[in-house]
């Protein structure tokens, strides 16, 4: 699918395309789509000052986005590998196209499709405001509404961060967001915004493997706008995931592709601070969680009081939206969830639409995602980690496999502990 996505006076006719998005504006057309046009004018109001190829990587995001809406995952040749042929406008065309290869392999291991991307001039740079305004913060935290990135932002706190949390709003978890980050520390600087993708004819469900990028993008857009970093600092992105959901190790041989996200595996993560190093923006990606389990963060999180008080209400579901904004109980990350509440306190008040997983029916102790975790423990408990893990690890940008696969291990054991208290057989 050839795609173009530049700003609203850029030349489309010059540059067919099956898809014309228009960047931080309204498409004008039934036809074509949007992105982010909202989020040039939320910006503004900020008055901050990011780095010159910092909108470049978010005007890439952003385009990313909404190729992985346009496109339909069931009309590709494998009814899931989708190709996309993707043109952006920037501000340095010629940096990004010869780091075109960099940027493809990352996409292609997150989203598992092939992307080829091409730059073109005419990005967004606007004119810093006269009174520009430099956060104090010393670090930035991506705070997405669930419980990793609850804990995360906690910790930090606690250690004595002072934290910008930036956060991807979706429905369901924005107000959360905003509560989370009021009460986190005694009270977060907190930059919310939303992509707003808008195409004709989107996937539905929207597999959106790669919206994550995005999120990513803006994280490292408003660790350049920090007094530090304009002080010619370093300033460190905290990305918290627990070490197993971080690898998400395809739990049986069919679900290698579609079923196992890649959003902060370690592979992913290495290759945009590549990216970034190259582009000499001066942010440092930091997951503190890869050798914890998600029970693990729980028991060890610095404010038990405060976690006890509103882990419940945080978000995990693979499927929230179409179980009305509800945990379904059932997914691999709920398994991983309610592994996790097990292990910590061995009780959890979150509303689950399938609770009792020990029911003998296709919609509880048969769906798939509990099989599937039935038959990857026993397959493990067979082959062994190491075995039963293959090629997981195999990447040469994941380093130390060995204590990420004692990480997978424990998360694994906890996954175990649930479902035998659960009485799934």
């Amino acid at each position: 699918m050839k795609i173009t996505c530049a700003l609203s006076d850029f030349n489309f006719a010059g540059t067919p395309s099956e898809l014309d998005v228009v960047l931080y504006g309204n498409a004008g057309d039934p036809m074509r789509g949007s992105v982010g046009r909202a989020l040039k004018h939320a910006i503004a109001r900020e008055k901050i000052v990011p780095a010159a190829r910092a909108w470049d990587l978010l005007s890439l995001a952003l385009a990313v986005v909404s190729a992985d809406l346009a496109g339909h995952r069931e009309r590709s040749p494998d009814g899931w590998t989708r190709e996309f042929e993707l043109t952006v406008s920037v501000v340095d065309a010629q940096f990004w196209n010869a780091n075109a290869d960099t940027l493809q392999q990352l996409l292609a291991f997150l989203s598992t499709d092939r992307w080829a991307l091409r730059f073109v001039e005419g990005g967004i740079l606007p004119q810093p405001d006269r009174q520009a305004v430099h956060p104090v913060e010393d670090c930035v935290v991506l705070l997405s509404g669930g419980l990793d990135s609850y804990i995360g932002a906690i910790d930090l706190a606690a250690a004595g961060k002072r934290l910008l949390a930036v956060s991807q709003m979706v429905r369901g978890d924005g107000e959360k967001q905003v509560a989370f980050a009021a009460e986190i520390g005694g009270g977060l600087r907190h930059f919310q915004v939303n992509h707003n993708a808008d195409v004709p004819d989107p996937e539905n469900p929207p597999s959106q493997r790669a919206r994550s990028m995005v999120f990513l993008a803006y994280g490292v857009f408003m660790a350049t706008t920090l007094a530090r970093y304009h002080a010619g600092e370093q300033v460190p992105l905290y990305v918290c995931e627990n070490g197993f959901i971080a690898i998400n190790p395809p739990l049986t041989g069919g679900r290698l592709g579609s079923l196992s996200t890649r959003t902060t595996h370690p592979a992913v993560l290495s290759l945009l601070q590549q990216i970034l190093d190259a582009a000499g923006l001066r942010v440092k990606i930091i997951n503190p969680y890869r050798f914890k389990t998600k029970g693990e963060m729980l028991r060890e999180c610095a404010d038990q009081k405060l976690l006890e008080a509103h882990a419940f209400q945080t978000t995990s579901c693979g499927r929230f939206k179409q179980f009305g904004y509800k945990h379904c109980g059932r997914c691999v990350p709920c398994l991983v969830r309610r592994a996790a509440f097990h292990d910590w306190q061995g009780k959890d008040s979150t509303y689950y639409v399938y609770d009792d997983l020990a029911i003998d029916d296709d919609e509880h102790a048969g769906f798939d995602d509990v099989r599937s975790a039935l038959i990857g423990i026993a397959e493990r408990d067979e082959l062994g980690t190491a075995r039963w893990l293959g090629s997981t690890l195999s990447s040469g940008l994941v380093m130390d496999k060995q204590e990420l696969a004692l990480t997978v291990e424990r998360g694994l054991n906890e996954m175990e502990a649930l479902l035998l208290g659960l009485g799934v057989r």
